[in-house]
């Protein structure tokens, strides 16, 4: 087999040795940030998919129980129970609209920040509303 040689005594294919390890190494940074920001964007979908989900049960069980005693802690309980994550934090609210004879809520879920150790920031809060018809006895 013959080789073409270069100016400096080696094959071509011998001059590029170990090239791709440098250029996987220089890029190593890059692909793992790239990596890091698209969990932090899956974090930010699931946290408004349980927002969403904790709005829509906290509306249903404030309707069911429209001027009992009872309705403000069933608007939190049903929040919970829609958020299901105990990782996640949330606020409820839950109000009347007469108008449209309906309960409202609004159910907001904090963003938990993805870097181990600061599970005391995070990215802000994503808020889910929904709305349900009040119940008849």
């Amino acid at each position: 087999m013959r080789h073409r040689w270069t100016d400096r005594g080696r094959p071509d294919g011998e001059r590029d040795r170990g090239q791709i390890a440098v250029e996987f190494v220089g890029m190593l940074p890059i692909i793992l940030l790239t990596c890091v920001l698209l969990w932090q964007a899956v974090l930010f979908g699931y946290a408004y998919t349980l927002a969403g989900n904790g709005a829509d049960r906290a509306a249903h069980d404030a309707a069911v129980n429209y001027l009992r005693p009872e309705q403000d802690a069933r608007c939190q309980e049903g929040a919970r129970r829609g958020v299901a994550d105990p990782d996640y934090d949330f606020s409820a609210d839950c109000s009347a609209d007469l108008g449209h004879n309906s309960m409202r809520a609004s159910v907001g879920v904090k963003v938990p920040v993805l870097i181990p150790g600061l599970t005391d920031y995070s990215f802000g809060t994503v808020t889910g509303k929904a709305s349900s018809p009040l119940e008849e006895d």
